[in-house]
């Protein structure tokens, strides 16, 4: 470790004075948070960060078109947070998710350290709180009691973009799916008995509307991100801040993000409650259910080679065992499985933290932003996983399909429609204990004719 990293300074705020790195541009209230909360290695999520440090470029922004804030304040202020937006200082938000639950030492952490960053610009020393102060001129307008819970939503709108791609890319795949399997005809299954045919093509439609379901259903929270409650500041009333702030700085928050954001209706709910983030994270979880119910099936469906259902064959990616040569796994819809359930669990973690607004704040919200965040980041990398490196490559294995209908006693349920349930149910019967076909049965009791098999037997005839 180098001289310079181990020299300190002495910064103050309300306790006192505290001895932080020299290096830092973090100040007093970030290094008191970062010593009180060590409970965990996480840390702010990068587009929690981005959003944040977005509200402020746009907050030291407005309040100088207000004529609240002097515009060379105001322009360093903006030039210290563009640089944190380009990647740069982000070795100086220390501070563990697991903390204040209004997410204050978040809020104090960006706004010492552009703070600090912006004295730098204007040619003065780091920690000294001049010319630009981190309350009264970088938290100007703000309480981190409406700048987090907007944070939230900005960032969990963003985020939002990459996991639309991804669905949209496993639309895509299992589209691409269905019309390559439309010819091949299978058996059903429910329960996992054998039931009445149906195409491959037509079980992967299934899937397909499933996905382009939850689609449908993440788009529909859409709006309801976009509303912010910047201008609420403490608990909604707005104290302390200029009567145009709210709609000004979140119309140019929505010009740079090119998302219609726009001022919440009633900013006492938007502080006091998170439930656009359980209802978020109620469609994600809804499409954790989707995708293991798809990746289980596509399991059921490859199983084999030899003793299994074996209709189709997943891409082989790698050996699957340290024992057993040649064998291969499902690796792909088990680590999609995985991660479902993985999803589960933060949807119940945010809807527990949901409940927990006890009066005018959320206090929770740290929390609800890592999990909504990780969530997001996540289910967008298993999906495009999901559909490159699985769906893309599934091949259809036909004959096995055909075997299986043509033995299948689930061929009796059109048979019923000419002898009746009862009758055709003695001859899947009989089928089964002999281990016959049910169109050999009939035709060798009499029940039908060459010609009449031939009709009531075709598969192509049930789909």
């Amino acid at each position: 470790m180098s001289k310079k990293s181990l020299e300190q300074r002495s910064e103050s705020d309300s306790f006192g004075s505290i001895k932080l790195p020299n290096w830092a541009y973090w100040g007093a209230q970030t290094e008191r948070a970062a010593k009180n909360f060590t409970v965990s290695p996480l840390r702010i999520p990068r587009a929690l960060l981005k959003a944040l440090v977005l509200i402020k470029h746009s907050a030291a922004l407005t309040n100088a078109a207000l004529g609240l804030l002097d515009k060379r304040l105001a322009q360093a202020i903006a030039g210290a947070a563009s640089e944190i937006l380009e990647g740069n200082w982000n070795e100086h938000f220390p501070v563990d998710v697991f903390q204040t639950g209004s997410g204050t030492s978040w809020n104090m952490n960006v706004n010492e350290v552009i703070a600090n960053r912006a004295n730098e610009l204007l040619g003065e020393k780091r920690g000294k709180k001049f010319p630009v102060h981190p309350n009264d001129h970088v938290n100007k307008g703000q309480s981190s009691n409406d700048v987090i819970p907007s944070a939230i939503n900005i960032s969990n709108r963003l985020e939002l973009e990459n996991l639309i791609k991804a669905l949209k890319l496993l639309e895509k795949e299992l589209g691409n799916k269905t019309d390559q399997f439309s010819d091949i005809i299978k058996i059903g299954r429910t329960h996992l008995q054998d039931a009445v045919p149906l195409t491959l093509g037509q079980e992967f439609s299934g899937y397909f509307y499933q996905i382009k379901k939850n689609t449908e259903r993440i788009l529909s929270v859409f709006p309801h991100l976009e509303e912010l409650p910047l201008g609420g500041t403490a608990v909604g009333t707005g104290i302390n801040t200029h009567a145009q702030f709210a709609k000004l700085i979140i119309k140019r928050l929505a010009r740079y993000t090119r998302i219609p954001f726009r001022e919440t209706e009633n900013k006492f709910h938007a502080i006091a409650a998170r439930d656009v983030q359980v209802e978020l994270m109620g469609s994600l979880n809804t499409l954790a259910c989707s995708l293991m119910k798809i990746a289980n099936d596509l399991r059921f469906l490859a199983s084999g080679p030899r003793a299994g259902i074996a209709e189709i064959e997943l891409p082989p990616l790698q050996p699957g065992s340290s024992i057993m040569p040649g064998k291969i796994n499902p690796v792909i819809p088990e680590m999609v499985i995985q991660v479902c359930a993985h999803i589960m669990g933060k949807a119940v973690s945010v809807s527990i933290a949901g409940q927990t607004g006890p009066l005018d704040l959320q206090i929770m919200q740290p929390l609800i932003a890592y999990e909504t965040l990780s969530s997001l980041h996540l289910l967008s990398n298993t999906i495009n996983a999901f559909a490159e490196r699985c769906i893309k490559g599934i091949k259809a294995h036909a004959e096995n399909c055909r075997a299986f209908v043509e033995n299948s006693l689930a061929l009796a349920t059109p048979l019923a429609l000419k002898i009746g349930y009862d009758n055709a149910s003695k001859i899947a019967q009989r089928a089964y204990q002999e281990n016959k076909t049910v169109k050999q049965v009939a035709l060798e009791e009499g029940v039908v004719t060459n010609q009449e098999a031939e009709i009531i037997f075709n598969p192509k005839k049930m789909l």
